[in-house]
């Protein structure tokens, strides 16, 4: 995959995933923004039905209180009558029939004590509405009139009632709020109607007169403009109210965050599932560039290492056959030792990845006996031995330890070893100067290699045991090696249950510390 097309894909697939963030948070938003505003709604009616029912309440109590006075009451101070009277004439039947519809006023005058009010007394109407339907017959010979006459009465308590509250509220509206409703009363009003519209929150109320409060008030109450609902309490005949209850609900925020969590969780969740799935999918493209980068890097690379020897060989080979070069001993050996080298190096690679193929299948048996670790030091060393000596270098041992008896694989320890030190050669500039340490620590034996080469940074000792893996440094051919050698010490190290550790500075060369159990 060209960069351009890798790049266009990572741009899509990001670019979707945004827009689904997006669109989740966009719904959350607005789901919160609707139950925000069904929440005011539902306060709002609260307020409204609360504000109606303590009103409701103080008329009906005068009312009935009123009701009981006004019955009791013997003879009225005054009685004035309104009354409509219209004929209507029947000359076929000699029928003439008069309609008389009245209203009738009883002004009295009731004491105010049950009003708890300053007057002496206030005056009340009782009000009646008369019908009266009067029929005149004359008779048929025309010796006189037969009159019939019926009388129907009846109370208009509904407007009665409607001129009292009227009259009452005129009176009231001067009496202290704490007279006409308590704490106790608005309290319970509003749990009854928010507990009816699902409303659970905490809640906290008022009610300010004019803008200041009174003394119907809960404990904590504090007026806050954005948060405060309130509504007109004791609204008169011409709309206005003297008074404003007020309420605020502390767990608003909550409640609303409640009612829509199951879905957003859940969105949320399986957003989640999508963000993890996309970072894991693109770890893997990277993952496989990356290793599809380094395998192109280990093609081009162990092309050059094959070439470079059979280039060599060939010379050789070909010096091998000039009789002057037959002739001389020394040239024979010469080139004969060039030819053995070159042929081990590119066996030795061979090696490398057969031994890293025979791991990832876990095909490779590895039975383990007791060895000395020091010999197995030694002994590596003898196979790098020519090759430092070649560069002008050393291997020095440093042999603290006392005790060296390790369950290991002597043949797959020694590679290990090898590979080691092969990787101190191969990354020194100059001839190479190596150190090798061991030492005893409770129940295991360090080995420690340490060299005065290139170093490396912290980024790669993070990644340097990993398979095909070599760090760069401009040219891919100038440091012979193909990312296996590490890679194999690592899975050795494993299965002898060691480990292994690199610290190292760039410029300062690195040391590769290994840790293995003693047994005794």
């Amino acid at each position: 995959m060209n960069k351009k097309l890798f790049a266009l894909l990572i741009a899509s697939m990001s670019l979707a995933l945004l827009g689904i963030i997006f669109v989740q948070g966009y719904w959350i938003s607005n789901a919160y923004r609707t139950k925000e505003d069904q929440f005011t709604l539902s306060v709002r009616q609260v307020l409204i039905e609360v504000a109606k029912s303590v009103q409701l309440r103080e008329n009906e109590r005068y009312y009935n209180l009123y009701s009981g006075l006004v019955d009791s009451l013997e003879a009225p101070n005054s009685i004035s009558v309104t009354e409509l009277i219209y004929r209507i004439a029947n000359e076929n039947k000699n029928e003439t029939v008069i309609f008389s519809d009245g209203i009738i006023e009883e002004d009295y005058k009731l004491s105010s004590l049950f009003l708890d009010t300053e007057y002496d007394s206030i005056n009340f109407k009782k009000i009646t509405n008369q019908k009266k339907t009067t029929k005149i017959r004359t008779a048929i010979d025309g010796t006189g009139d037969l009159t019939e006459t019926t009388l129907d009465f009846n109370r208009l308590k509904d407007y009665e009632k409607k001129v009292f509250e009227d009259a009452v509220s005129n009176i009231t509206s001067r009496t202290p709020i704490h007279n006409r409703v308590s704490n106790e009363d608005i309290k319970d009003l509003i749990e009854t109607e928010a507990r009816e519209r699902g409303i659970k929150s905490k809640f906290e109320f008022a009610v300010y007169s004019n803008d200041l409060a009174t003394k119907i008030h809960s404990r904590n109450f504090q007026l806050d403009p954005e948060s405060t609902y309130g509504v007109p309490l004791f609204v008169n005949d011409t709309f206005n109210a003297q008074y404003q209850l007020y309420v605020n609900f502390s767990g608003k925020g909550q409640e609303i965050l409640n009612s829509i969590l199951g879905m957003a969780l859940l969105s949320l969740a399986f957003t989640g599932v999508i963000v993890l799935a996309y970072s894991s999918a693109l770890r893997q493209l990277f993952r496989q560039r990356q290793i599809s980068q380094i395998k192109t890097d280990f093609i081009n690379n162990m092309t050059h290492e094959f070439k470079t020897p059979i280039a060599t060989i060939n010379l050789a080979l070909d010096a091998l056959k000039n009789p002057k070069v037959s002739e001389k001993p020394e040239f024979v050996q010469r080139y004969l030792k060039m030819i053995r080298d070159e042929n081990r190096r590119m066996h030795a690679q061979v090696e490398n990845v057969l031994r890293i193929s025979k791991l990832e299948k876990n095909e490779l048996d590895l039975p383990k006996t007791r060895v000395k670790l020091h010999e197995i030091i030694e002994d590596a060393i003898s196979h790098v031995s020519l090759i430092i000596e070649d560069r002008g270098g050393y291997v020095k041992t440093h042999f603290d330890a006392m005790k060296s008896s390790v369950l290991a694989n002597e043949s797959h320890l020694t590679n290990v070893i090898v590979n080691i030190l092969d990787n101190a050669i191969k990354y020194s500039d100059d001839e190479p100067r190596i150190d090798v340490y061991t030492e005893n620590v409770k129940n295991y034996v360090i080995l420690k290699v340490k060299d005065q080469g290139m170093g490396m940074t912290k980024s790669v000792q993070k990644k340097i045991f990993e398979k095909f893996y070599r760090e760069h440094t401009g040219d891919i051919h100038n440091v012979k090696g193909h990312g296996l050698g590490l890679s194999y010490v690592k899975r050795i190290l494993d299965d002898h249950d060691a480990e292994i550790y690199v610290d190292s500075e760039k410029g300062k060369g690195s040391t590769f510390t290994i840790k293995i159990h003693l047994i005794s």
